[in-house]
């Protein structure tokens, strides 16, 4: 890109995080020197222990770079909140390790390490919350500002602007898609040609469909734009590999997903730690739910069990507290919808099976749900007996949604979203499930299976207790 407006903030920020790590340690040495009042027994020298972190510093960047704290495209705030906990951790344990390995005698006292590490990462939060806030105050000036052109022929373009009209640091300076697809506030952005755009001075293309791929990307190498493509849902397994060779001969290597070899066990080993961990804080909980359950209704099993799909099209019994009047259960949603319409609980079920379908499978009253089970839904509750699910092995705690096998149909890359376990909870829950779209959760699910990584996991897990503490996304 030949413009950088963000440039002189990632710079910033990254000088910023120097320092704070430098002054992090610095303070904990002192705090354990003067506030602890614990006897010590060393002799520590200020100086040599600053000299020997600003050593370090080059892990503690590629940790922020590996962890994506630089990008163009900022994190959200909760994100980025989970990865400096990543951050500070692994930082310090790397410094705990070449002290350790190379006897350096970095840490006279492991408390040290500590404090370090909560206080860097309070430090690196309020130093980001300053940035954003600067950065907020600049945009509205309309300086250091990405200007934007979209392409494209789909929704996805609709999709797309509504993002960026959330980004103050991008502005979309012109659009070459079909009128229908541009929100009227955009209408004026909208251009015939994409050499009509060039005049526009654009920093970087968004694409979102595959026309005019290759004179789209020789016009960014032309005028030094970034070329980001956005595939549409449909062909999203289309668009994975990696270039390898083999010899000279180029190939691209092509992985379904990262979840292979070392990467299985240690989700299974994360999936049986943290599942048990859930299910003994779970325990009382649900004693409570099975007995209100049983009260309520005592003709009636608490638990509900169903056939869902997992890994590699096997079907398993999943786990759930009943929130469904029994008289729908087993049925699928169009066909318990059919059911009410005789009864004359609705007036069509073809019309509810749809709504239902584009609501990302939610109805707000869902005639189906009982009242004690509404409550369940919307804090989730109803999924702990799952935890039993992930201990046995069947689901892990995070995952694409478990199918109902009828479901298989409305899925074109059933294969994909099967090569991996289903989940507990997933990216689509955690992104808000119930404003999401059939199409958009299903992309949420690829988007998992083919990016998977452990710290992946512990975001999501993380934004489901959020989710389920605010009663947003769960259901």
């Amino acid at each position: 890109m030949k413009r950088d407006p963000g440039g002189i903030f990632r710079v910033a920020l990254m000088v910023g995080d120097t320092m704070i790590v430098v002054a992090s340690f610095i303070l904990a040495l002192i705090f354990r020197l003067t506030v602890d009042s614990r006897p010590y027994y060393f002799h520590p020298n200020l100086f040599e222990f600053a000299a020997a972190i600003i050593v370090t510093i080059p892990i503690w960047i590629f940790i922020f770079v590996s962890l994506r704290l630089y990008d163009v495209v900022r994190l959200s705030k909760l994100s980025e909140f989970f990865r400096l906990i990543i951050a500070s951790i692994l930082g310090t344990i790397f410094i705990i390790a070449i002290d350790f390995f190379l006897e350096f005698g970095m840490f006279p006292s492991r408390s040290v390490a500590i404090y370090a590490t909560i206080i860097c990462f309070v430090l690196l939060n309020l130093e980001r919350s300053t940035f954003r806030l600067i950065e907020k105050i600049v945009h509205s000036k309309n300086r250091a500002i990405t200007r934007v052109l979209v392409v494209g022929g789909n929704d996805t373009v609709t999709r797309i602007l509504s993002e960026l009209a959330n980004k103050p640091a991008f502005k979309v300076v012109s659009i070459v898609a079909p009128a229908k697809y541009i929100p009227e506030t955009y209408k004026k952005y909208r251009v015939s040609s994409i050499k009509s755009a060039t005049k526009t001075n654009p920093d970087i293309i968004y694409h979102t469909d595959s026309d005019r791929i290759e004179y789209l990307f020789k016009q960014c190498v032309e005028h030094h734009w970034l070329y980001r493509f956005v595939p549409p849902e449909t062909s999203l397994s289309q668009h994975l590999g990696r270039l390898m060779f083999l010899g000279t001969v180029p190939t691209v290597s092509v992985n379904v997903t990262p979840l292979l070899g070392m990467h299985r066990v240690l989700k299974r080993l994360f999936d049986i730690v943290f599942g048990m961990i859930l299910l003994i804080l779970a325990l009382i909980p649900m004693a409570l739910i099975w007995t209100i359950l049983k009260i309520s209704d005592c003709h009636t099993k608490p638990i509900y069990r169903q056939t869902r799909l997992s890994a590699f099209n096997k079907e398993i019994i999943i786990y759930k507290f009943r929130s469904m009047k029994p008289e729908y259960c087993g049925l699928s949603p169009e066909r318990a919808f059919k059911k009410l319409e005789k009864k004359g609980i609705i007036f069509s079920a073809e019309e509810t099976a749809k709504a239902y379908r584009d609501n990302g499978d939610f109805l707000n009253d869902d005639p189906r749900i009982t009242k004690i089970g509404s409550f369940l839904r919307k804090t989730s509750l109803d999924e702990l007996p799952q935890l039993i699910n992930v201990i046995k092995g069947d689901i892990s705690l995070v995952g694409p949604r478990a199918l109902v096998p009828g479901e298989l149909r409305h899925y074109g890359d059933r294969s994909l979203l099967l090569s991996v376990k289903a989940g507990l909870t997933g990216l689509a829950q955690v992104s808000g499930r119930r404003e999401l779209s059939f199409s958009e959760r299903r992309a949420l699910d690829l988007y998992y299976i083919q990016n998977w990584s452990l710290a992946l996991d512990f975001e999501i897990l993380f934004r489901t207790i959020i989710a389920v503490i605010r009663r947003k996304g769960a259901g």
